[in-house]
């Protein structure tokens, strides 16, 4: 292979992922390799359309989420659709981590309330325990 192409095998290792993964991710219509045969010859517009899915992957994002947004890099870029529908996304994405933020803050707020009590409690039984063995 060149060195614009490559295997599923190299991607793989490269991005420490199981061939079917990378499979999968060409049944979402993410990646579109070339055929030699029987054997898939990815470019290397591929491995950049696989670097920016696991990024939004890890950013939280749907694989779909993450198509649609790759998809927009395949044609112009300032059409006021497409930079609208990216804005969305993002906007969308954005609020829905703000939501579990909250949430996580919330159930934050409420462990340090029961710590809180659970100390006294046990400040409380320890003065009493002490208190017991000096009678």
């Amino acid at each position: 292979m060149s060195a614009q192409t490559f295997t599923i095998s190299q991607l793989a290792k490269e991005f420490d992922l199981t061939t079917r993964a990378i499979r999968f991710y060409e049944d979402m219509g993410l990646l579109t390799p070339e055929r030699a045969g029987l054997q898939r010859v990815y470019t290397a517009r591929d491995r950049a359309r696989l670097t920016l899915t696991l990024r939004a992957k890890r950013l939280g994002l749907s694989l779909t989420e993450a198509k649609d947004i790759l998809d927009m890099y395949d044609s112009p870029r300032d059409t006021v659709p497409q930079l609208q529908k990216f804005l969305g996304v993002l906007g969308a994405h954005r609020e829905q981590l703000e939501a579990q933020l909250a949430e996580l803050q919330a159930n934050i707020a409420e462990v340090r309330e029961h710590e809180k009590k659970g100390r006294a409690t046990l400040a409380k039984a320890e003065k009493a325990r002490k208190a017991a063995r000096s009678a």
